[in-house]
């Protein structure tokens, strides 16, 4: 017989000292710091001081956006920062960073919208000198060129009153945010805070929100690469794909590939395309889909209105339980969806290729998901301006999460969710001690990740830093 241990006993008291909690947290801190980011962000909130004195405005937006990355949910819980100070250094109240939001009008959110233009470009710009650059990302097994960029709407529910808070179409009660995320590397591009009735596909709330992304990258990546954005059905809107084709004009290189309705014209083409014509789909490692096929519709289906060269591409398959059928797909048997996009056949463009690469899309739901636990899953303020600037904080955190993984990290960590982060690197309690004139933070000799924080901490302190 085998006998279990009982575990030791413990006398617990609350007069612990030179410990600290969430000592990795300070990882993102530094990286803010190495990336100019807490720099420019005072440039952009300079106003907000106007008498010099007190918090710097940037370091307590910065400071919001380290707590938000670290798993904090409102603006209390600021405390964990500022109650240890020894690591975070002096970090603003609560009412000191609410008047701070309050502050930020649409002036300052276009501001704060530059100062991550900026930081970004030096972010990648180290990436560049230490690494091999902003990694590509991947769809059935190859590399997709240039960047990629996925957009996509989602519902926040608010449990009280807030300002132009309102019915959705899901029957709940909140906002609407549109998002843009970067592919390549999870960072979050741009959102835009709408009201919960704002309808999923207009065209000029995919304008902005595009617009705004594309202002977050780099120069050199804006219009020296492809460009390839994503979007579900609310995106085939035929003013926003012709808005598209227009920067084409002025040199941003742009591509599409979006979700469009199942019509009865597609409903039609369906049926009259032979069974020789469908060719198995791919997953996303290469092989073959079992009970998937994949065929194109170009030239069946009047695409007028359209850009020119536009393609229209169907993927059926066998629904897997649960899935939502609509009464077509009930009578064929079979999930069928559509999509379109611009890219020619030539250069490997096939209705296979694809299809697997628009499936890719399907990734933005985790980054809308880990975004939610990133800060814009709830919104602090009654107040629809301040729930606004919350949210360009929230996607300032998944932006530090995202360079962290980029610049810092190897292996499962470099593609791990922010759960994961914060369970094994981030809420790693430490013991301070001083020597040397220098202030010491210890990880315990038994934290199975220790290694991997500590060399994080290098690595940052090796970065190439910003001139001036």
């Amino acid at each position: 017989m085998h006998t279990t241990g009982s575990r030791p006993r413990l006398v617990v008291s609350s007069d612990g000292f030179g410990v600290v909690g969430h000592a990795g947290s300070r990882l993102l801190a530094d990286l803010a710091d190495v990336t100019g980011l807490t720099g420019v962000f005072t440039d952009a909130l300079r106003r907000l001081r106007p008498r010099g004195t007190g918090h710097d405005p940037g370091r307590i937006a910065t400071d919001l956006a380290v707590m938000l990355a670290d798993g904090g949910e409102t603006i209390t819980d600021l405390a964990v920062l500022r109650d240890q100070g020894e690591v975070f250094g002096p970090v603003a109240s609560t009412p000191t960073a609410w008047r701070l939001l309050v502050g930020i009008d649409d002036v300052a959110l276009a501001r704060l919208r530059s100062a991550r233009a900026a930081a970004r470009e030096t972010a990648w710009l180290q990436a560049a000198e230490t690494g091999e650059g902003i990694p590509a990302a991947r769809a059935g097994d190859r590399q997709l060129p240039g960047l990629v960029l996925d957009i996509d709407a989602t519902l926040v529910t608010c449990h009280s009153e807030k300002e132009r808070a309102a019915a959705t179409y899901k029957g709940g009660f909140g906002f609407h945010p549109l998002l843009c995320f970067l592919a390549n590397t999870g960072e979050g591009l741009s959102g835009r805070l709408r009201p919960g009735n704002a309808g999923a596909n207009t065209a000029s709330d995919h304008i902005a929100v595009l617009d705004d992304a594309l202002a977050q990258l780099p120069q050199g990546h804006r219009y020296g690469t492809e460009i390839l954005i994503r979007a579900d059905s609310a995106g085939s809107a035929k003013a926003f794909l012709a808005h598209l084709r227009e920067l084409r004009e002025q040199g941003v290189n742009t591509f599409f590939s979006v979700g469009t309705a199942v019509t009865e014209d597609v409903r039609r083409a369906i049926r009259s395309v032979p069974d020789r014509l469908w060719h198995p789909a791919l997953d996303q490692d290469g092989s073959l889909r079992p009970g998937a096929e994949v065929t194109e519709l170009t030239g069946l289906v009047d695409l007028t209105g359209y850009p020119a060269d536009t393609r229209l591409i169907v993927r059926r398959e066998r629904p897997h339980p649960g899935a939502q059928l609509s009464l077509f797909d009930q009578d064929e048997g079979l999930r069928h969806q559509v999509f379109l996009t611009d890219t020619p056949f030539a250069g490997g463009g096939s209705a296979q290729y694809l299809e697997v690469r628009h499936r890719g899309h399907a990734t933005v739901e985790d980054r809308i998901r880990c975004g939610k636990d990133t800060g814009f899953g709830r919104f602090p303020s009654r107040h629809f301006q301040v729930n606004a600037a919350w949210l360009e904080l929230s996607l300032t955190a998944i932006d530090l999460l995202a360079w962290t993984q980029l610049l810092l990290l190897d292996g499962n960590l470099a593609t791990a969710e922010p759960r994961k982060l914060r369970y094994r690197l981030l809420h790693v309690a430490a013991r301070l001690t001083r020597g040397g004139r220098r202030l010491h933070m210890r990880i315990s000799a038994t934290w199975p990740w220790r290694h991997e924080l500590a060399t994080a901490f290098h690595r940052l302190a090796s970065l190439p830093r910003p001139a001036g």
